[in-house]
């Protein structure tokens, strides 16, 4: 999709118009897919996992599994894994789209990536697959740092990365959810493609002092090279491509806050301190 197909005008939030309908949550075990289902099943809906060990198992690289995944369903959450820029993720999720929609999936909502071309290619896709669907572009997550692959390197306290003076829009995973479950349940948001960011811009030095004063702990952030980092990831079993994925991505192309958060919800997007607070009083950091 172009930019000059971007609806930029504000969405007022409306009142769900459908209860009791079943909803497939792909990546429904990740950091956005279990906030969007817990979310789902509160609303009153049926929150189907699309998981390969699922009770119908769905498996982005077998099509075999598409089918029963979507039977009995009216929207679906799409969230590619392992990304959008990766090799075929284009033509798989543009297939996957096309045969939602020829089951009858009324709604389709994207996860894409922020500044990633490949990602933008596959918000065409489904697009064009022949149904109702809306785009939820976003970057860096908050919750990389507790959830996911930079939760050793907070405890380790050093923030390793590829990344140079370049600020990011951080964005939490909290937000995502909001947003993407009120484009599968709610009127108003066919045909929009909501940037999501922060309400702020942070370098990772930024980040590193945001952390170290919400947990208590020294964290700093040291730029290393994509080789370095590729190691970093072989160790943790995450596809050294990331690394020229970050790589890309942490060149200032995102270094710009976007309304989507607000355009989709009413309100403001969580800032990243009130996320490290929560997060340090969970107890994720205490070792």
């Amino acid at each position: 999709m172009s930019e000059d197909t971007k609806n930029t005008q504000t969405t007022t939030p409306t009142a769900p118009t459908t209860s009791g309908t079943t909803v497939l949550v792909t990546g429904g075990t990740g950091k956005t897919g279990r906030r969007v289902a817990d979310r789902l099943t509160a609303l009153g809906h049926t929150a189907r996992i699309g998981s390969r060990t699922a009770p119908v198992p769905f498996d982005w690289s077998d099509e075999s599994t598409w089918d029963a995944a979507l039977d009995g369903v009216t929207a679906a959450y799409l969230a590619y894994y392992p990304d959008l820029a990766f090799p075929g993720a284009v033509e798989t999720v543009g297939a996957f789209s096309r045969r939602a929609a020829k089951a009858g999936v009324e709604r389709l909502v994207l996860l894409s990536g922020r500044g990633e071309e490949a990602a933008q290619a596959a918000e065409e896709a489904v697009a064009g697959a022949g149904t109702g669907w809306s785009v939820v572009r976003c970057a860096w997550f908050n919750q990389n740092f507790s959830e996911s692959f930079l939760l050793e390197a907070v405890l380790a306290g050093e923030l390793a990365l590829p990344a140079g003076v370049a600020d990011e829009p951080f964005v939490d995973v909290d937000d995502i959810a909001d947003v993407a479950v009120a484009a599968l349940t709610e009127d108003g948001h066919h045909g929009q493609v909501y940037e999501l960011t922060g309400p702020r811009l942070l370098s990772f030095a930024d980040v590193a002092a945001e952390l170290s004063a919400a947990s208590g702990r020294e964290i700093r952030h040291r730029a290393v090279t994509p080789d370095e980092f590729r190691e970093v990831l072989a160790g943790i079993g995450l596809p050294g491509e990331f690394a020229d994925l970050f790589t890309m991505i942490l060149d200032g192309r995102n270094a710009f806050l976007a309304d989507g958060v607000q355009r989709a919800l009413g309100r403001p997007p969580r800032d990243f301190v009130d996320y490290a607070r929560a997060a340090a009083a969970s107890g994720v950091w205490n070792t």
